[in-house]
């Protein structure tokens, strides 16, 4: 876990002014990789759903910038900030984060996923930025079309594989969090966010009513893997968090439903995903008030997370 001194906040407002002179719009996180500054709209009976039109700090993502002047007053409001977050799909890059996770539980092969995914749509990725997660995970930064809106995704395009596209955000690196310190990967600080390659943008941004093709396989039953009735939507989204929960063996049922629903909710559809998650957890064996009982706990552990602050990655 790492540790934070005086010199942090220091360091993590350099680091965010060099990423604001390159073109990325950013706003400082806390340790827990959340927005720094707390919504200036908290403890209202009927919080606003406000993007900054109030005029004032504390509205996570929407908070990004990159006027220096401004990137300063943000983080003089958040003394403690230890990192940087930068928002996703705004222009001048408009840039698309291709989240690579590492995670032992599940053993999640996410490279080896994202390869796959490569033969299969004839695409390569890319010399390209790449960030180092403390989790032994990767970041990879593209840039995406004008014409083109990529949403935040969890698991769809294979387990492991997140996106962070508009309303959403990557940790910078230099940025220091509770597990460690994020870093440019060797080799690639000289670099610039590549194009996104066409084939792999048209997964990430599939037409409406149609789910992208992906290495993900659907389960029987439903044309998703999600249990009927699902809204189609949240079910596309959420078809390699469903497939995750479904190839559980005994003794880990509940891990898995626990953090795939964590990730739904992260990513603003746990609700509309929660009678598939359930379903799904279901059929591996899992008694369907245990289940429930795992989701209530992973919507109240993110409650807020993503209609106030963005995805982050």
């Amino acid at each position: 876990m790492a540790t934070t001194d005086r010199q942090t906040p220091t360091l993590a407002l350099a680091h965010a002014l060099a990423a604001a002179g390159r073109g990325l719009p950013v706003f400082p996180l806390s340790a827990t990789k959340l927005p720094a500054l707390r919504s200036p709209h908290r403890g209202e009976q009927r919080p606003a759903h406000c993007r900054g039109e109030c005029g004032l700090p504390g509205h996570g993502v929407h908070d990004a910038t990159t006027d220096p002047a401004a990137v300063r007053a943000l983080f003089a409001a958040a003394p403690r900030a230890s990192g940087y977050g930068i928002a996703c799909g705004q222009a001048p890059h408009r840039l698309i984060g291709i989240d690579l996770d590492v995670d032992p539980t599940y053993g999640s092969d996410a490279a080896g996923a994202l390869r796959q995914l490569a033969l299969q749509h004839l695409f390569t990725i890319p010399p390209t930025v790449t960030v180092l997660t403390p989790s032994g995970g990767r970041h990879l930064w593209l840039t995406g079309p004008a014409d083109a809106t990529v949403p935040n995704s969890a698991g769809r395009l294979a387990p492991g594989i997140d996106v962070r596209g508009s309303g959403g955000y990557l940790v910078g690196p230099g940025s220091v969090t509770a597990h460690g310190r994020y870093r440019l990967a060797p080799g690639t600080a000289h670099l610039t966010p590549a194009p996104c390659p066409r084939a792999l943008l048209r997964l990430l941004t599939p037409p409406p009513g149609r789910t992208a093709r992906t290495g993900t396989r659907p389960a029987s039953g439903t044309a998703s893997g999600s249990a009927p009735g699902a809204p189609a939507t949240a079910a596309r989204r959420g078809e390699g968090l469903i497939q995750f929960v479904l190839a559980a063996h005994e003794g880990q049922r509940n891990t898995r439903l626990f953090w795939a629903a964590c990730r739904a909710y992260e990513h603003g559809f746990g609700d509309a995903l929660a009678d598939a998650l359930t379903a799904a957890a279901v059929r591996t064996g899992l008694p369907e008030h245990e289940a429930r009982a795992a989701i209530a706990s992973a919507a109240r552990l993110t409650s807020g997370r993503n209609e106030e602050h963005g995805g982050a990655a």
